[in-house]
């Protein structure tokens, strides 16, 4: 979490200089890959030469910086319709949405839970799962997503 900490302080104001959101950073190591994926938005929508030109932009950062020991490819992408979410303000903003996530310890027995954001209290979601309230801490959070629906 600490190089994800250092990552974002290094990356979300090359994002925000350029008229855009930054959204939030994954760093997957996939076997002997590694993706580090940065979320981007704007009011507009996001094309592909928007990320197009953020990535050129956070390429040059990270190639001075050299925050990441191993080979890595680098991703600049929309949170698209099932956006991760990643940190408390985003949870705020989703309310209504049914999310999906999967947390670093299980919590009443379980790891993943899909329901109803019903709110945000400090820090912690409201979850209602099968008619039962789950107050979920952020931090214990791994992975959340929003689950898009189609009508």
């Amino acid at each position: 979490m600490a190089r994800d900490s250092r990552l974002i302080e290094m990356l979300a104001p090359v994002v925000e200089s350029m008229d855009f959101v930054f959204w939030g950073l994954e760093l997957l190591m996939q076997g002997k890959q590694t993706v580090l994926r940065v979320y981007i938005d704007h009011a507009n929508g996001i094309t592909v030469d928007n990320c197009a030109d953020v990535s050129r932009q956070l390429s040059a950062v990270l190639d001075v910086e050299d925050p990441i020991a191993q080979d890595y490819t680098l991703e600049v992408s929309s949170p698209g319709m099932d956006r991760p979410l990643f940190r408390l303000e985003q949870y705020v903003q989703s309310v209504g949405q049914i999310i999906e996530l999967r947390l670093r310890l299980p919590f009443d027995g379980r790891r993943r839970f899909k329901g109803l954001l019903k709110g945000v209290e400090q820090e912690d979601i409201v979850l209602l799962v099968d008619d039962h309230e789950y107050l979920l801490p952020v931090d214990l959070i791994e992975k959340a997503q929003i689950v898009p629906i189609f009508d």
